[in-house]
């Protein structure tokens, strides 16, 4: 398959999906200078037709991310200084609270890019609303969030809530009872507020991270891999749901399987857990990990790299996600997808229906991503594991 069709085939017009790749990319800031390359350019990068690029760009531009100059290029577009950002009114406010760290930009891009695809489908932007993790920032105020979505003229909320500390669930806590007291009903996106087996009290739509943890395990054990490990890192529903999965598919073999379960140390420096896991994992004789998400795949390989592993020889590595770097080097990682635009469509469907049925119990919808096969588990055929970034067919 070549790129033009890969991209003609992914859920909606191939315009649509480069439109999602170049907006993460304006996001995460890769055009230092703001300059962007030529439509032409773009459509030889990406391996698509001069028409599918413009019309990403057009969307772009319509999106607010990117100025045409005339005679100079196409740029993007700076941030508007606070005092001139007019008020946006939509029904539905978004809320992300992105884990910190240095995949947080990336993540954000992946987590958005499905609700910037409704938003252009339905012409109707999300009211976006500014809620940190760090409770020494000043817009981590809960009061401060419920008050942004209420001005933006939100009729309900989707809200992706924090995973990374009981001051962060606190936080969340206190940020839902005040949509309560305001008449916004919420839906979570991706995972239950933190807290183990924690009941769900609001309706929420995630990605099918059961699914996502036994599909991966099995990939790992029709590989022949004997000891694979799985890595979590908070007790989340997004993460028990996927150890579920995992441990589902390690018990379901025949070959009697041992579970290997690492959790690092809460509240470690994200970059020194890749040296941490990559110690573990050795100490273990493991020789398959299972990561919660991409980046810290990519972490954990170089660490395994530095260390005289050969990866996948030694050491297979999945992430989960499909996160652009994961595919942005010769080793690419294989990973099960994050289902962005469908969790977006289905957060804006359970919002109209709870403001139709306030009464209703609350809903959960998991909706399946999908196993992108790379070299990070399975070798090429034709050449070594390092030199080939094409998923393997599956």
């Amino acid at each position: 398959m070549n790129s033009t069709s890969k991209m003609a085939s992914e859920d909606g017009p191939g315009y649509f999906a480069l439109f999602e790749k170049l907006a993460g990319r304006i996001r995460t800031g890769e055009w230092g200078d703001g300059r962007l390359p030529t439509v032409r350019a773009l459509a030889a990068e990406y391996g698509v037709s001069a028409y599918t690029a413009q019309k990403a760009m057009q969307i772009l531009q319509h999106e607010g991310l990117i100025v045409a100059k005339d005679r100079s290029g196409t740029f993007v577009a700076p941030a508007p200084k606070p005092a001139a950002v007019k008020p946006v009114t939509s029904p539905w406010a978004l809320v992300l609270r992105v884990s910190p760290g240095p995949s947080r930009q990336a993540s954000e891009a992946a987590s958005r890019v499905g609700f910037d695809r409704v938003a252009v489908e339905s012409g109707m932007p999300f009211v976006p609303v500014v809620f940190e993790i760090d409770p020494r920032d000043g817009n981590a105020n809960p009061d401060v969030a419920v008050r942004a979505a209420v001005a933006g003229g939100a009729k309900g909320v989707i809200f992706l809530p924090s995973r990374v500390s009981e001051a962060g669930r606190q936080q969340d806590e206190e940020f839902l009872a005040g949509c309560r007291s305001a008449g916004l009903p919420v839906v979570l996106v991706d995972r239950n507020i933190r807290g183990p087996a924690r009941s769900l009290t609001h309706d929420l739509v995630a990605s099918d991270h059961f699914e996502g943890g036994r599909t991966c395990t099995e990939h790992l054990i029709s590989t022949g891999r004997k000891r694979i490990a799985c890595v979590l890192a908070s007790p989340t529903s997004s993460h028990s749901d996927r150890l579920a999965g995992y441990l589902y598919a390690i018990g379901a073999n025949p070959g009697g399987l041992a579970p290997l379960v690492l959790y690092p140390p809460e509240g470690m420096d994200q970059t020194a857990v890749f040296g941490w896991l990559a110690d573990q994992v050795l100490a273990e004789r493991a020789d398959a990990v299972l990561c919660y998400q991409d980046y810290t795949a990519v972490g954990l390989i170089l660490e395994l790299l530095l260390r005289g592993t050969t990866v996948p020889a030694d050491v297979a590595v999945v992430g989960c996600d499909d996160l652009p770097i994961g595919n942005s080097f010769t080793l690419g990682v294989t990973t099960y997808s994050y289902p962005s635009t469908e969790i977006a469509r289905w957060a804006v469907r359970l919002l109209e229906n709870r403001l139709a049925h306030p009464t209703d119990p609350p809903a959960k919808m998991v909706l399946p991503g999908r196993l992108i096969v790379r070299n990070s588990s399975v070798p090429s055929s034709r050449t070594p594991a390092v030199r080939s970034t094409r998923p393997l067919p599956e």
